[in-house]
């Protein structure tokens, strides 16, 4: 077996008890390689050598975590381009998209490399006299990380870094789906002179290799993005174990476009935000709130822009949305517009798979109108290039409707009221909100996460991962009279 397809534990690079073959979404002739599947005694030992190494790099001091991870943060950025091909290749998105999504985690790496240096404690007063106070913050030790297939290379990196700047050892399960691009991100940061164990990866199926890592006695904490459905299954095991346990989940967003809203700029961003990634993104606006006085000429525009969006080969100049992971997922997709069609809504456009001069995943992207908020294709995360249209007699009823869901993620609004804007980003209930703006689309170095179902535990990102990835410690010591 080739280097480039294996596992990696304790610093070497390991086979596993079987292969499973990386097939190109845009290409299905396309066989990208056939990667390592670990097993459970793999994840047992990558957990051991993990434990093992996670003293010595807390103990190699702030400058030297701050050196391993701004070298892995510029090579990233560096080799954005290169690293970027191959995901896309695995995962279907265009390749501007890829490119961009490799340069993201770079900087994730190089800001928290910073972070490092600015680990700071406090000092407090004591309410008694002759006692000084220090409160630090310490590593919590072992992270298991696990991540999806949709960003495959800057969810890891927002957690793998933050991890390692605050003197944690990391065990990392990526998902199954996007292996090369797993192994692309762990040979750089296998060049970055860690200890051995101080960082591993482990591919495999989430019921054998996953459920290990989540459950094992020694993980001190687990931050997990993916499906409501895993999340609550990791969620029992962690708590068992009374670990910390940090979750992005599901999401349903929505985007309010109102009566007084720029047109253009309303359209362009509804359609970045609902077809983006090919609608498999956490943040993408699946639920189009818009006020009726503009709702024909709203949904008349948002067709044309959806229509005259090219879908095709991720890698082929010119794509702007291209296939979807994979079969399973496709045929999940065109199972929930049969679902909208049947409970009631209608197909504007889209709805279909299509064909392409390579045979690969492909869908035209979808617009549902004519839904309510109490369909099913309105109440659950679809992960597809679908987005349904709701009409709104006013701000208030848009709002209303935009907060009647078990999901809080993200949500956006369309307005050139300032009233408005502030009315809403004061009654929104979700954890990232956006006037004017797509409702994807967040920034590195403040924080990330949700609300409701979408997420559990502390915030992602900027310094709020702190809270996370490290454990507070309170320390007295009495001062003493001088001589």
């Amino acid at each position: 077996m080739d280097l480039e397809t294996r596992n990696y534990i304790a610093g070497d690079w390991c086979e596993g008890e079987a292969t499973v073959a990386n097939v190109n979404p845009s290409d299905l002739s396309d066989v990208i390689g056939n990667y390592a599947q670990g097993s459970a005694a793999d994840m047992d030992r990558a957990v051991a050598a993990a434990r093992d190494a996670q003293p010595k790099w807390a103990a190699a001091g702030i400058q030297r975590r701050h050196d391993a991870l701004m070298q892995i943060g510029t090579e990233l950025m560096a080799r954005a381009g290169e690293i970027g091909a191959v995901l896309s290749r695995e995962e279907g998105k265009p390749f501007a998209e890829g490119k961009g999504e490799v340069y993201r985690a770079g900087q994730f790496f190089t800001w928290f490399a910073a972070e490092a240096l600015r680990c700071h404690g406090d000092q407090a007063e004591s309410v008694r006299p002759g006692i000084e106070i220090e409160v630090r913050r310490e590593p919590v030790g072992v992270v298991a990380i696990v991540t999806p297939w949709n960003f495959p290379v800057a969810t890891p990196a927002w957690k793998i870094a933050p991890a390692l700047a605050y003197g944690n050892a990391v065990v990392w399960k990526p998902a199954n789906l996007t292996p090369a691009s797993a192994v692309a991100l762990t040979q750089v940061i296998a060049r970055a002179g860690l200890p051995a164990g101080a960082f591993n990866m482990v591919l495999g199926p989430g019921r054998a290799v996953g459920d290990a890592l989540v459950g094992h006695p020694d993980v001190a904490a687990v931050t997990f993005t993916g499906s409501v459905e895993v999340g609550q299954g990791i969620a029992a095991r962690v708590l068992a174990n009374r670990a910390k346990l940090q979750m992005e989940m599901g999401s349903k967003n929505p985007m309010l476009i109102m009566d007084d809203c720029d047109m253009e700029l309303a359209v362009a961003h509804a359609c970045n935000a609902a077809f983006g990634g090919t609608g498999q993104k956490c943040t993408a606006a699946s639920r189009l709130i818009v006020h009726r006085k503009v709702l024909e000429a709203f949904t008349a525009r948002l067709v044309a822009a959806t229509e005259a969006l090219r879908v095709g080969h991720a890698l082929a100049e010119g794509t702007q949305i291209g296939p979807v992971v994979s079969a399973a997922q496709l045929a999940a997709n065109l199972d929930w517009v049969a679902r909208g069609r049947a409970e009631g809504a209608e197909v504007l456009t889209g709805g279909d798979a299509l064909e392409r001069p390579t045979k690969g995943h492909y869908m035209a992207p979808t617009i549902l109108a004519g839904t309510s908020n109490s369909m099913q294709v309105n109440r659950t995360e679809l992960f597809a290039p679908i987005t349904c249209i709701l009409p709104a007699d006013s701000y208030a009823e848009a709002l209303a409707i935009a907060n009647d869901t078990p999901f809080g993620l993200t949500a956006g609004i369309m307005t050139r009221s300032l009233a408005r804007a502030a009315h809403f980003r004061a009654n929104m209930r979700a954890g990232c909100v956006m006037v004017n703006l797509p409702t994807a689309g967040t920034d590195y170095h403040v924080p990330f996460g949700g609300r409701g179902m979408s997420s559990f535990g502390p915030r992602e990102q900027g310094r709020y991962a702190a809270e996370f990835f490290t454990t507070v410690k309170t320390a007295y010591m009495a001062a003493g009279a001088p001589e």
